[in-house]
């Protein structure tokens, strides 16, 4: 142990604030790392500075005293710098590892200001400690918990800790109602977007594998996504010869968490919502192309990553140069395959198997 760590090993630090404005599947990654933080630091108060849109996920939530909620515009600037400055913070963690993270919590004047070494755009030059990543931990939820550990957290719980407030619950109750499911119906969730659309599978697989989820297995189908991307569901819904249900633009951040902790499982491309549900320990089954799952895949052993190697797979690029070959190598055979595989464990314990 260096005289550094040791150090903060040894400082108990009473005003936390964590930086992570975004992403979805960003801020969800830190929340092991912050409940590390919060069971070390049982009696400090917890801040964290977080985008507008993503604030609902933490609204509430048992390791957070406080919510920063901010656009993270121009506009804002001189708000966020006084949210930083307004408490006396003794102990910035900058999870976002950005120029603008960096200088918020630097501007915040905290002592101990404490990121990622490989943070980017000159992030760790605003720090005062740094903590380097070993080899062989690539999922940003373990490379976060590092940092907890960094400042004397222990490393045997991984809790991402979302618990939906009543009113979302009662909000769910009377959404089934309206699909027209009973509480204890088996339904599965498809979430067939992505913020890039080379991480997209293609409408119309989405659909066969709808049809056979309904016909074959006979379980309702609840499409969900955001409400821009309602007109993109109904045309998979409109191709299906089964019935299913478009929930698009129905949820919000915290009831869509509560609506997936209820169902068999999820299908999904890399997205925000794959992080949400496999943190509410649903089971997820997640189509991945141009990103790494080792790095950024569904958190947890009861996922399943369902992906093709090619020669290009794990470009990391938004935009596709070789007309999706990653996602279109995988067909629904692959898909019902695997979903196929795990049933058995589905049947047998229903939705308690979360």
């Amino acid at each position: 142990m260096s005289l550094k760590t040791h150090r903060l090993h040894e400082t108990d630090f009473h005003e936390i604030l964590i930086v992570k404005p975004s992403s979805l599947g960003d801020v969800i990654h830190a929340l092991p790392a912050v409940g590390a933080i919060r069971r070390r630091f049982k009696k400090a108060r917890i801040s964290w500075l977080i985008k507008s849109e993503w604030g609902p996920i933490i609204d509430g939530h048992p390791y957070i005293d406080e919510v920063l909620a901010f656009p993270f515009s121009w506009q804002s600037l001189q708000d966020m710098i006084h949210a930083v400055r307004r408490r006396s913070f003794d102990l910035v963690v900058d999870l976002q590892g950005l120029f603008r993270s960096a200088v918020l919590g630097f501007l915040s004047r905290a002592p101990v200001r404490i990121g990622l070494a490989n943070s980017r755009e000159g992030a760790p030059f605003f720090y005062t400690d740094c903590v380097t990543i070993p080899q062989g931990i690539e999922h940003a939820v373990d490379r976060y918990r590092r940092v907890s550990m960094a400042l004397g957290a222990s490393d045997d719980q991984v809790d991402f800790a979302i618990k939906p407030l009543t009113e979302a619950i009662t909000s769910v109750d009377r959404l089934m109602a309206w699909a027209g499911l009973l509480k204890s119906a088996p339904f599965v969730l498809i979430h067939p977007m992505a913020r890039w659309e080379n991480k997209k599978w293609d409408r119309e697989r989405f659909a066969k594998l709808g049809d056979w989820l309904v016909g074959e297995k006979k379980v309702s189908l609840l499409f969900v996504g955001s409400h821009e991307e309602r007109s993109e569901i109904d045309q998979i819904i409109s191709s299906m010869k089964q019935s299913a249900v478009n929930l698009a633009g129905k949820t919000s951040l915290i009831e869509l968490a509560e609506l997936s902790k209820r169902a068999y499982f999820f299908v999904c491309n890399d997205s925000g919502p794959m992080h949400l549900a496999a943190a509410m320990g649903t089971p997820v089954f997640a189509l991945f192309g141009p990103t790494d799952p080792k790095k950024v895949g569904p958190y947890g052993s009861r996922n399943t990553v369902i992906r093709k190697e090619v020669d290009c797979t794990g470009c990391r690029r938004d935009r596709c140069i070789q007309e999706k070959k990653c996602m279109n190598s995988i067909l629904v055979e692959d898909v019902i395959e695997e979903i196929s595989g795990r049933w058995g464990e589905i049947e047998e314990t229903g939705r308690s198997w979360k």
